[in-house]
């Protein structure tokens, strides 16, 4: 694959830099636009339960069509298909800019928007992230993700504040306007990117038969499994998400300040973890990285929901996003190491459902159990968890542990 390429760092790969800008960008314009859809819908009902029905159409979205989708990226032209969805998300975005400047949207327009363009990233992910592989060759995956990892945390950081200042300036309309024009982007970066093509399959089994073959893979590898159990464990039982603004409004009493504070804190953690698994991957071993980097992860949850100042939460916020980064970047680079490529797409959709799916779930989970305990005693509780579980993987399981991800050809 790419034999030409000599340099041991995906930074100096043209076609490697071309895929990555364009994908933060899009991804710029994707969490800007989920933040203004929060923000927008509260505008238009001034109800935080209608604001909370934008994460159930995502929730279902991702459900429903995530197996599908990774069962299409493995039947057709992952780069087509990615270029197709950030079309499909393109229209989806103009569409409601343009019922946002007639003066006609409803918070229907923005459910049906979230709808839409999530089940377009289910389709685009898995394939996305499934054409890394035929860019970089194979050992340098690791640095190729943690190179994406903070891409992705850039965008999570930039994309709302400037959904803040274009809403400021030319309100909801400009900032999904702004988001279409991001998407085109990655269309056309795309175009000109040389790809490694994939194998495909003589034969052509049925979709039921494809998805089916994905999921029995991954429970076939003790491995891919515990990946990623892994990350829906943290996910799961750590979901800050949820309780953050109780702490910084009831606890910290920090208000929305404090509470941007703490927001930015944690993809800016992510960035430090990221850059030190970048630099430092080759001397350490994969799966210890991935159980400790989920111990570390649920300590740090519990840091946050004690903390009784705002310095020592933003410390803990940020412990949060770097250990979550490391954790994270080795479990995509792994996966997509140990899974042939004509899987690839599937496992991916299957990967897609835990990272998205898990956070969903346990912000749902963490946010119940806070309305009946607390925050302080729901986070507590809930980071315990991944400590205890990383704690067992450890000492009881031999995969993990023994397990390294490949850095060298």
């Amino acid at each position: 694959m790419h034999m030409s390429r000599v340099s041991d760092s995906p930074v100096r790969d043209r076609d490697f830099l071309l895929y990555f800008a364009g994908v933060t960008l899009s991804e710029v314009g994707v969490r800007g636009t989920l933040a203004i859809n929060l923000y927008h819908v509260y505008l238009l009902t001034e109800s935080s339960l209608f604001v909370g029905l934008v994460g159930l159409f995502q929730f279902v979205a991702v459900i429903s069509l995530g197996p599908l989708g990774g069962a299409i990226a493995d039947r057709v032209d992952r780069r087509t298909l990615v270029q197709v969805m950030q079309g499909v998300s393109l229209l989806t975005s103009a569409g409601l800019a343009a019922a946002t400047y007639l003066g006609v949207v409803t918070p229907l327009h923005i459910y049906v928007a979230v709808l839409l363009n999530t089940g377009a990233s289910t389709f685009d992910m898995p394939a996305r992230r499934a054409l890394i592989p035929g860019i970089v060759p194979r050992h340098q995956l690791v640095k190729a993700f943690a190179l994406v990892t903070p891409g992705r945390e850039l965008a999570f950081m930039v994309g709302p504040a400037l959904g803040g200042v274009l809403v400021a300036i030319g309100g909801p309309g400009l900032m999904y306007a702004v988001d279409a024009g991001t998407y085109l982007v990655l269309i056309v970066s795309l175009a000109v990117l040389k790809i490694t093509p994939a194998p495909r399959r003589s034969d052509h089994p049925t979709l039921a038969r494809s998805i089916l073959d994905g999921f029995g893979y991954v429970r076939r590898r003790p491995i891919v499994w515990q990946l990623l159990g892994m990350d829906v464990v943290a996910m799961l039982f750590g979901a800050y998400m949820a309780v953050i603004p109780a702490i910084a409004e009831d606890i910290l009493g920090v208000g929305p300040t404090g509470y941007g504070l703490l927001m930015s804190a944690v993809p800016a953690g992510a960035l430090l973890g990221s850059w030190f698994i970048f630099r430092s991957m080759h001397r350490l071993r994969g799966g210890h990285v991935v159980i400790w980097s989920v111990a570390a992860y649920g300590l740090a949850c519990i840091m946050l929901a004690q903390s009784r100042g705002l310095l020592l939460a933003i410390a803990a916020a940020l412990a949060i996003g770097a250990f979550d980064a490391m954790g994270s970047t080795v479990r995509q680079a792994a996966v997509q190491v140990e899974i042939p490529d004509e899987l690839r797409g599937r496992v991916s959709s299957i990967q897609q459902m835990a990272t998205r799916g898990g956070p969903a779930l346990g912000t749902l989970h963490i946010g119940a159990v806070a309305g009946v305990l607390g925050p302080t005693l729901a986070l507590t509780l809930g980071g315990v968890v991944p400590v205890l579980v990383a704690g067992a993987v450890a000492k009881f399981t031999r995969t993990l542990p023994a397990y390294d991800v490949p850095t060298s050809a």
